[in-house]
């Protein structure tokens, strides 16, 4: 059996369709045209918005056009994860997608579940003309995960529904209700690089490969292992005892991703090379004693000879660097203090790039109270700034508050019961969601979330378990009956 054949088929092969469609964060042009040409095939009335995002509005089915207008929302884009030494694309190349007993994945690459799987569950309702419901309109967004650009330029008119689903969980049988806002931390300066004297030196590449990585908000508190932290631990200890000097690091490459992959060219004197592989091999038995129950496998450390470069890091600024890389909050600050198992605030040390004179930092902040992300982020800042760094904040948002009157959320918890015999969990996430920020221009809509259970978002271990698709498509389509009157 293929993908496209699961069931309910409907959703399947609308999502095998995205697979089949490049459409990472930045280049979501080609799946917003497929989504438009998709709704006007199905009679739907549809565009693209001024912000990139696309629109789609179906008229309400027999007997059922007083309801009020419910609003099915998602984003296209996805997040381009791929295993070291993939030559995977993601700007061109098709997903190679397929089942796992069951579960869904794609092959050494992000499966695009997040949120491919809500776009396609929002594409069914268009198509399926079967399907009852008051007046639709189904919202996709561009670039959700790189700064959620198109729900912050979405327009106060361009909606009129009163309730929205959003369909970008990641846990069938939870209704999410609240969520951390963030900040993007940008942090970079100009250096003159210094000619390298390689008489006496050798040159090593550091690599850290394949680590799990995994979601900088939903499981931030897994407590999985930082690539460009463990990089920057390994850089203090031989740089501050003159065994490796910096010549260039790269690490990261989504600033919602827990980066996997981190690499480092330096200097070497060849008097101290074998202390400093001798120091390589003390970093690898370290961090893979550190993380193993997380991890589950020995961590991929390693140092190899490469071709000697002809420019380094200047010795103030390699130090200054690296130690602010080393102070940087990174991972969890705060759990909730009345909900203990609840992040409240986090950090990502997402992507670190020193090479050509130039060197740069990106990170997020995550918090779900504003006092707490500003603090995060102004500690940020001054870590950074004494490093000589350049500090912006941009991208800023709150979080989504819950709202324990909801009328959206009791009539969803009733219906789950009824169909499923258990109360769903409605709750809140560390997760930044669409919400909070579609709810500064439309205060008065009802809103939340759900989706099908996924694993390893963001990281090339994603997968989609297969019987919560069924469950959570149905689960749609009976909210879509019970939506009250206007």
């Amino acid at each position: 059996m293929e993908v496209k054949d699961l069931t309910p088929q409907v959703v399947w092969r609308n999502f095998y369709s995205l697979t089949q469609i490049p459409r990472p964060s930045g280049h979501t042009a080609q799946v917003a045209q497929f989504l438009v040409d998709f709704a006007h095939a199905h009679g739907a009335e549809a565009y693209i918005d001024e912000a990139g995002n696309v629109v789609m509005k179906k008229g309400a089915t027999a007997s059922m056009e007083n309801r009020a207008t419910t609003v099915l929302q998602a984003h296209m884009d996805m997040v381009p994860q791929k295993t070291k030494g993939s030559q995977h694309n993601f700007e061109t190349d098709p997903l190679d997608v397929y089942i796992d007993g069951e579960w869904v994945r794609a092959r050494n690459t992000t499966l695009g579940a997040d949120d491919g799987m809500g776009v396609a569950a929002a594409m069914a309702v268009i198509e399926d003309d079967t399907v009852a419901h008051g007046p639709i309109e189904v919202l996709i967004t561009r670039d959700e995960e790189t700064g959620m650009d198109g729900a912050f330029a979405l327009k106060p008119d361009e909606l009129e529904g009163k309730y929205l689903l959003n369909l970008d969980s990641e846990t069938e049988g939870e209704i999410t209700i609240g969520c951390a806002g963030g900040m993007n931390v940008n942090c970079e300066m100009q250096y003159q690089e210094l000619e390298v004297e390689a008489e006496g030196m050798v040159s090593y590449l550091v690599a850290v490969k394949a680590l799990h990585g995994g979601h900088s908000g939903i499981e931030i508190h897994k407590g999985y292992p930082n690539a460009n932290k463990l990089m920057a631990r390994f850089l203090f200890a031989a740089i501050n005892t003159d065994l490796a000097w910096l010549s260039s690091l790269h690490g990261g490459n989504m600033r919602n991703a827990i980066p996997r992959d981190a690499e480092a060219v330096v200097l070497v004197p060849k008097k101290s090379e074998e202390e400093f592989l001798a120091l390589v091999a003390k970093c690898k038995a370290v961090f893979t004693e550190e993380f193993k129950d997380v991890e589950g496998k020995e961590i991929t450390f390693v140092a190899e000879p490469c071709e000697m470069p002809t420019k380094a890091v200047p010795q103030d600024i390699q130090e200054n660097l690296v130690n602010a890389l080393m102070a940087c909050h990174d991972g969890v600050l705060r759990y909730i203090p009345t909900i203990p198992d609840l992040v409240e605030t986090s950090c990502n040390l997402s992507i670190v790039s020193i090479a050509d004179g130039k060197a740069e930092v990106r990170l997020l902040a995550r918090s779900s109270q504003d006092s707490m992300k500003n603090y995060l982020c102004n500690g940020l800042v001054a870590c950074f700034s004494m490093a000589g760094m350049k500090v912006e904040l941009e991208g800023g948002y709150s979080g989504w508050q819950p709202n324990p009157s909801s009328k959206l959320v009791a009539i969803m918890a009733d219906v789950y019961e009824k169909m499923f015999g258990n109360k769903p969990i409605v709750n809140a996430c560390h997760a930044g969601l669409e919400c909070g920020i579609i709810g500064v221009n439309y205060p008065e809509m009802d809103m939340a979330s759900f989706g099908p259970t996924l694993v390893s978002p963001h990281t090339p271990s994603e997968a989609c378990l297969i019987p919560t698709v069924e469950r959570f498509y149905n689960f749609i389509l009976e909210i879509l009956k019970n939506i009250p009157n206007k």
